[in-house]
């Protein structure tokens, strides 16, 4: 066991500043050059590199034992820190250098299976099994940095505005959405399980019953279902709830904590208040309820301008309670082949979409796939229903109202993307308000909660539930960042009556109320004040806010695409003593 060399300075932070210090580092080996009565070593540790320096003044020994260094050995460096002769202006710590006077090498390396650098273009699935080397770049530890950042701050802001952290369980009972619970078998309860909380909504209401009034917490939570690259199936939210609240007083908190955190970890100024859309407007306008308004295409209606029309497509959509719709792309007649357009009739498909009619504006002539169904003029009256001018290409989706409004939400977003618009540093937040409090199911003909039973509808709404469940706007929320939801939430039920309105609405039994919420009911029954909250997905916070694109990259050890951890292969078989002290027998179908 060697000892410990007492590090005075990171390697990264390291400036003009300390010429002529002597400073103690520690740190990986990034690489070594023999130069013949030089040695050059590049010495890393998470804030950074900076060059080491063996030079034939040191004694003999010395010189040889930097000689035997390599790649990812750990080693500890005393030295004094010198102007570096040719500066690397590519590197923070690039106008020093430190030339060594003792070193200490605390274990070898083998050769690392990926190299340690940030363009290594290695395949993800590697980079997930050797995490440990992976996150010895100066990228990933950025991005831990960058996460840990805004945790600090969340943590910061929310104690300053009289929130209480408060842990609540991970072992709890399994909710109504049990297929996409993580069961744990109880051993003393045998024949039972836990499921890890996809959430902590309930626990968080009962401590709004028990007096806490503030609640937030940073949660981990759990999902099984299918990866996408903004999902895993362990997952942490920002959490919190609060009471004695309407819409506006969570909004308003909300906001001040979006300003504080866009201030301390981007730098930058946001205005407040933010936008404000209804969800009827936001699908109207953008075929999205999580809108991206960094550029234009707004979606248009052109129910009043085909009416009449003869065109089978549109007819028969308008006749049925559909939609005609369409976004008009400046200055895309050019930048679209009839290939192009093809190809993203291919993509809506997979909204339910069966075709896409387009328009080409040109300077004499406009040439369209509709053009047979439609006369000049009226073709001409299409077009003036966009504000179309030469150069411009419209494309049109009729069908049902969702799946209008699926594809050509999809579609502004993806042709913004092909030409260039969606600036990665431009931050537009809004919220989405008023959607609907549920959702209805035309094959099985049954509602279900948009959000969950426990949002509160719209006071002026209640009257509806009887009558017109599918009008019931609920109080909830979502914000919105880029087109990408940061979190979302709402006022929840506090009345009995009302929770059990929204139950049967539901067509839930008494039974399953019962066996599902009954914890919940019981406490209401001893004064619960109004109460709302918001989680956020850290993860998919840290995501947008770092410029990456895969939550993946802003999570220490994430699951790949399988949900296997591919650093402790987890999940893996248990042994048959494990099974039968749980009380369980595993049945596998081929």
């Amino acid at each position: 066991m060697k000892n410990i060399m007492k590090r005075t300075h990171m390697c990264g932070v390291l400036t003009s500043k300390n010429i002529d210090e002597s400073v103690v580092l520690n740190g990986w080996v990034q690489k070594r050059r023999n130069l013949g009565g030089l040695i050059f070593c590049d010495l890393r540790d998470k804030t950074g590199i900076v060059q080491i320096v063996f030079n034939d003044t040191i004694p003999a020994e010395l010189f040889e034992k930097a000689d035997k260094l390599r790649s990812e050995y750990v080693v500890g460096i005393k030295g004094v820190v010198k102007e570096r002769q040719s500066k690397n202006i590519d590197l923070a710590t690039g106008e020093i250098e430190v030339f060594a006077n003792e070193l200490t090498i605390y274990s070898e390396a083998e050769t690392p299976p990926i190299y340690i650098k940030d363009d290594d273009e290695v395949s993800e699935n590697l980079r997930l099994k050797y995490r440990y080397l992976d996150l010895r770049k100066g990228k990933m530890q950025k991005n831990l940095t960058f996460r840990h950042k805004i945790a600090k701050v969340t943590r910061e802001f929310f104690d300053s505005e009289g929130f209480t952290e408060v842990e609540t369980p991970i072992l709890c009972k399994p909710t109504p959405e049990g297929a996409r619970d993580y069961l744990v078998p109880s051993r003393v309860n045998k024949g039972q399980f836990y499921a890890l909380p996809q959430s902590p909504q309930l626990f968080k209401q009962l401590l709004m019953v028990s007096g806490t009034d503030r609640y937030y917490q940073i949660a981990k939570c759990f999902r099984d279902e299918d990866l996408r690259a903004d999902r895993q199936p362990e997952f942490t939210q920002i959490d919190l709830e609060m009471s004695f609240v309407e819409v506006d007083d969570v909004i308003e908190v909300q906001e001040k904590f979006m300003k504080k955190l866009f201030k301390e970890i981007m730098n930058t100024e946001i205005e407040l208040p933010l936008p404000r859309f209804a969800y009827k407007e936001a699908m109207e306008r953008f075929g999205s309820d999580k809108p991206d308004t960094r550029f234009g295409f707004e979606l248009v209606s052109l129910n009043e301008a085909v009416k009449d029309s003869e065109f089978m497509v549109f007819a028969n959509a308008l006749a049925a309670g559909g939609d005609v719709r369409g976004i008009k792309i400046d200055g895309g007649a050019d930048k679209f082949s009839r290939k192009d357009i093809d190809k993203l009739q291919d993509a809506i498909k997979h909204f339910g979409a069966k075709g896409l009619a387009w328009i080409k504006i040109g300077e004499s002539e406009t040439a369209s796939s509709i053009s047979k169904f439609f006369d000049t003029q009226k073709m001409k009256e299409l077009t003036d229903v966009f504000n179309g001018k030469s150069g411009d290409l419209i494309l049109i989706v009729a069908d049902k109202a969702k799946v209008v409004f699926d594809s050509l939400g999809f579609l502004r977003r993806n042709i913004a993307g092909k030409l260039g618009l969606l600036d990665d540093n431009r931050y537009e937040l809004l919220w989405v308000v008023d959607f609907p409090l549920f959702e209805y199911d035309e094959e099985t003909g049954e509602y279900s909660a948009m959000h969950h039973p426990f949002t509160s509808p719209r006071l002026e709404d209640i009257p509806l539930l009887d009558s017109k469940p599918g009008e019931v706007r609920a109080n909830a929320y979502d914000i919105v960042l880029n087109g990408v939801e940061l979190g979302g939430g709402s006022i929840r039920i506090h009345d009995a009556k009302l929770q059990k309105k929204m139950f049967e609405v539901l067509g839930l039994s008494d039974e399953t109320v019962q066996n599902k919420f009954g914890f919940l009911l019981e406490a209401f029954r001893y004064g619960t004040p109004p109460h709302g909250g918001l989680a956020y997905g850290l993860d998919r916070l840290a995501m947008l806010l770092s410029g990456e694109h895969s939550i993946r990259e802003v999570i220490a050890f994430p699951k790949n695409q399988a949900a296997v951890d591919m650093v402790s292969d987890a999940p893996s078989i248990t042994s048959e003593e494990q099974l039968e002290e749980l009380g369980i027998r595993i049945a596998i179908e081929d």
